[in-house]
């Protein structure tokens, strides 16, 4: 990969960062998305990601982009995959748990990841086979196993078979939540929670394939529920260290065996 496209993924989302940090727990919702309180817009998620197109536009036209806010707005195996703001009802509210999320997609692998974790002033990245780093240092998942664990776990709970899941893993492990996937891949590539599961979840491709290659170069496992695999289109997945996923796939737990 060209150093400069790494350089230039950091710089665009410190630059967006700077610019949200301004707003924080001022901005006003423009819209809502669906009917949950959490699929919320304000005219900074749109700005924002005008901003973050046009810079990546500028460096290099050639690579698409796809971003929530706007869609595909360039086709192309080389893609930036975007969300301006992650957490946008957090940021509303004047809460932590936002992020920018900037991931470039390679023949449908993602192979460069920055979180921004603006407000904390956090800086997550990852290059594929060059491991993770917050602010610059290589960071690592935690080496705990599930009795010991914080999870977040996303799901349909409507779904008897998941919610029968969810109370097997809350007599397992503590369930952790903060409603935001960047804030909460970063826990996870730093150690700080153990992972993350999605079954039946509500994001979209910007939400979880970002965060996957953090995990996955800080240490951890990614693998899609039921595959030996990882496919960022599929939503369905498992994101923890070693230990656990090889307790919740092959050991006593094994809820999620492939």
């Amino acid at each position: 990969m060209k150093t400069s496209l790494y350089s230039i993924a950091v710089e665009t989302a410190l630059e967006a960062g700077n610019i949200l940090n301004k707003h924080f727990g001022k901005a006003e919702i423009s819209n809502n998305k669906s009917s949950r309180s959490v699929d919320v817009v304000t005219k900074l998620d749109t700005d924002i990601e005008n901003f973050i197109a046009e810079k990546l536009y500028k460096y290099d036209s050639s690579i698409g982009f796809l971003g929530e806010e706007f869609g595909e707005r360039k086709k192309s195996n080389s893609f930036w995959l975007v969300d301006p703001i992650d957490g946008t009802a957090h940021f509303v509210r004047g809460m932590p748990f936002c992020t920018t999320m900037i991931a470039l997609v390679e023949n449908g692998e993602v192979v460069l990841t920055v979180i921004n974790n603006f407000i904390t002033k956090e800086l997550y990245i990852a290059e594929k086979g060059k491991g993770a780093k917050l602010n610059e240092k290589p960071i690592y998942v935690s080496n705990r196993s599930l009795k010991d664990s914080y999870i977040s776990f996303e799901s349909n709970l409507t779904s008897e078979k998941n919610l029968k899941t969810y109370q097997t893993l809350n007599d397992k492990c503590i369930l952790f939540h903060t409603i935001n996937c960047g804030y909460e891949y970063g826990l996870i590539a730093s150690g700080k929670i153990e992972g993350r599961i999605c079954l039946d979840p509500f994001g979209k491709d910007w939400d979880y394939a970002p965060g996957s290659l953090l995990v996955s170069e800080a240490g951890g496992i990614v693998r899609n529920i039921g595959k030996t695999t990882y496919d960022y289109k599929d939503h369905n997945f498992l994101a923890t260290n070693k230990i656990i996923y090889g307790e919740l796939t092959r050991d006593k737990v094994g809820l999620f065996s492939p």
